[in-house]
């Protein structure tokens, strides 16, 4: 085998080693990208979960306090 053609064979392994490095780097941040999504929906959901309960609390605190000021006779 010539020194050129096994140059050429280096060359062509070497290119083909970058684009599968480049191919897994695109996948590995897809990946992470995705995680960072689903993450970001998950404590969205959570956070709104959480926030339509404080609502729903406050409200039944307000209506109980509304009912005993009328009870105590503070309302009519």
């Amino acid at each position: 085998m010539s020194g050129k053609s096994f140059q050429g064979l280096k060359e062509q392994a070497e290119g083909a080693a970058k684009d599968a490095a480049n191919t897994l780097g695109q996948a590995t941040q897809n990946a992470v990208n995705q995680i960072t999504d689903a993450s970001q929906k998950a404590f969205d959901k959570a956070s709104k979960t959480a926030q339509d309960g404080v609502e729903k609390v406050a409200g039944q605190a307000a209506e109980a306090m509304s009912g005993f000021g009328k009870k105590c006779g503070f309302k009519k």
